[in-house]
């Protein structure tokens, strides 16, 4: 019986050592480095924000974590490629709002949002802001529209995200108007060409770009969320001026592969949401523009589902086909 005992206790050690799924899994976690995917390209919200936590999660844990920009696709190749790592919490994901987009818009998802990934925690909500080149002719949404409809098609505005490439093709929709969405691959090289006026218009979250509207050298036309925000109260939001039920939020989660075991998982929820708690945390977050909001693993899945279906249904009345 002893030899017995013994030999199942060197069986379960074995597979314990081999790293499968079990409740010790966390308990030596992370003992190497740890890769945070970025899908967008460096120098703008989705990046800065990967980096202020990572920051915090290599001082918490004792490991390195390791931003990585893996951009292109609207977002898809970096998603995807967490969508594909091995669960064992060496490679997790800044998830960002376009993800639960791909259903719709690809005829071939490159991922199931809902099968794929392991949320851990949502961190960031943001509202989006349409920025325009002072020498663009409008200075608010209705001058906006009358000048969009009578230069049909002739008027693009940059977005770095395919939340933000569904924002304009809603406001185009509902305002009955064709500007062009112009796709770059993250926020700096779009800023960059707005404000050498290469494009009048951009959909952006604020990060870094209020600057720009204080100095002159760029101009806020409104804001996507249902309700104006605390960081621009004279900005009026898209519902209010031209498009009657048109409205988006950008935000920001972390998660994992499918399959992420649960102990891992609850370590690396509980000490983001003591990041979050930070007040170091707090001023660096709020001094770039964005908004902490921390959801729980089981609250930020049951918003991934809900804004799954809300933007499906989005996207079906803009009469956006899947390519």
């Amino acid at each position: 019986m002893k030899k017995t005992t013994l030999r199942a206790l060197s069986i379960f050690a074995a597979f314990a050592a081999a790293g499968l799924p079990g409740s010790a899994s966390a308990q030596g976690y992370p003992s190497r480095t740890v890769t945070v995917v970025v899908p967008i390209a460096a120098g703008g919200a989705v990046d800065t924000t990967a980096r202020i936590f990572a920051e915090q999660l290599q001082a918490k844990l004792g490991q390195p974590f390791v931003v990585e920009n893996r951009t292109g696709a609207g977002a898809t190749i970096g998603t995807s490629y967490v969508a594909k790592a091995q669960p064992d919490g060496y490679t997790l994901l800044l998830m960002e709002s376009s993800a639960p987009l791909a259903k719709w818009i690809y005829k071939t998802p490159p991922f199931d949002l809902l099968k794929d990934f392991t949320p851990i925690a949502r961190v960031v909500s943001n509202p989006l802001v349409l920025f325009a080149h002072p020498s663009f002719p409008a200075k608010d949404m209705k001058e906006l529209v009358a000048h969009a409809k009578a230069n049909p098609g002739k008027i693009s505005a940059g977005v770095s995200g395919m939340s933000h490439q569904l924002t304009s093709g809603m406001l185009n929709a509902a305002a009955g108007i064709e500007i062009t969405a112009v796709p770059y691959r993250g926020t700096a090289p779009a800023v960059n060409d707005i404000l050498s006026g290469t494009i009048p218009l951009l959909w952006s979250t604020p990060v870094g770009l209020l600057q720009f509207v204080e100095q002159g050298k760029l101009k806020a036309l409104a804001v996507s969320t249902p309700k104006r925000v605390a960081l621009l109260p004279d900005l009026p939001t898209l519902s209010e001026t031209v498009a009657p039920n048109v409205s988006m939020e950008a935000w920001l989660g972390i998660t994992g592969p499918a399959g992420l075991p649960d102990d891992v998982s609850a370590k690396l929820g509980a000490a983001i949401r003591e990041i979050v708690a930070m007040p170091q945390v707090q001023q660096r977050v709020a001094s770039t523009g964005q908004n902490l909001e921390y959801l729980s693993a089981a609250q930020f899945r049951e918003r991934l589902g809900a804004d799954q279906e809300r933007l499906g249904a989005a996207i079906r009345a803009a009469g956006i086909q899947p390519q």
